[in-house]
């Protein structure tokens, strides 16, 4: 397992949504921050199951980390919901997950990336957080055009120009695959941290919590279990993964 740093100065916001990439993101920021604090945001999503396994990965990173839980602070929510309304999609209505015509999935929520981390920046900015973390990836994804390496540049430009200081985007996962993400996690925590990966965090696009898998529960057929499930598969038939 990795060791945290010995004397972290830095504080961090997490954005935290309680699903497989933002805890291996929390328990990144806890090893490398002194201060770490967490952000989720209700915008209307189908399922109130990925609101409550937020808290629950997040009393779980006691157990999964122990040494660093004195870092975990507290927990935030701000509401979205009109902007879900307004930013119709498959996670937030009755539609199917298929491919639209500019050839993004129906689960896309449009900007939703760019309104996360313009609320994150003015919640840190008050809470003197120095560092925003977020779980975004270009490597395996959903292919969301808010998940690129370009659109997070371009947005801590932005925020920096627009609250008149530095602000800070790390992305820890940004060149990983599903596979290097799981890998991750039992660098950080080990088995336990994995486990409570496996058992807690959420996201399936169907809010299943019915079917268990080896790598957590979900459908098992929605692009979101698919890619959790091969990554966990490939990591699994590494030589000598922690599980």
């Amino acid at each position: 397992m990795s060791a945290a740093l010995e004397n972290p100065a830095t504080s961090a916001l997490v954005l935290f949504s309680g699903g497989q990439d933002s805890a291996t993101c929390l328990a990144w920021a806890l090893a490398r921050h002194a201060r770490v604090e967490t952000v989720g945001f209700d915008y209307g999503q189908r399922h109130a199951v990925e609101m409550q396994a937020r808290l629950t990965v997040r009393d779980g990173m006691g157990r999964g980390l122990p040494d660093l839980a004195d870092r975990l602070g507290p927990d935030h929510v701000v509401d979205l919901t009109g902007y879900g309304r307004i930013a119709d999609s498959a996670l937030t209505a009755d539609r199917a997950i298929e491919m639209d015509a500019r050839g993004l999935p129906t689960t896309f929520v449009p900007g939703r990336n760019l309104v996360f981390l313009t609320c994150a920046a003015a919640l840190a900015d008050r809470r003197g957080l120095e560092v925003l973390v977020g779980g975004m990836c270009e490597t395996d994804f959903s292919g969301y055009p808010d998940c690129r390496r370009d659109t997070i540049d371009a947005m801590a430009r932005a925020l920096s120009l627009g609250l008149d200081k530095p602000v800070v985007i790390e992305t820890p996962l940004m060149a990983l695959t599903k596979a290097d993400t799981w890998a991750l996690a039992a660098d950080l925590g080990g088995p336990p941290l994995v486990e409570l990966i496996v058992e807690a965090s959420h996201t399936c696009y169907r809010g299943d919590r019915e079917h268990r898998h080896p790598w957590g529960y979900g459908c098992g057929d929605c692009p979101a279990c698919e890619l959790r499930a091969a990554g966990y598969d490939e990591w699994a038939a590494r030589p000598g993964p922690a599980t």
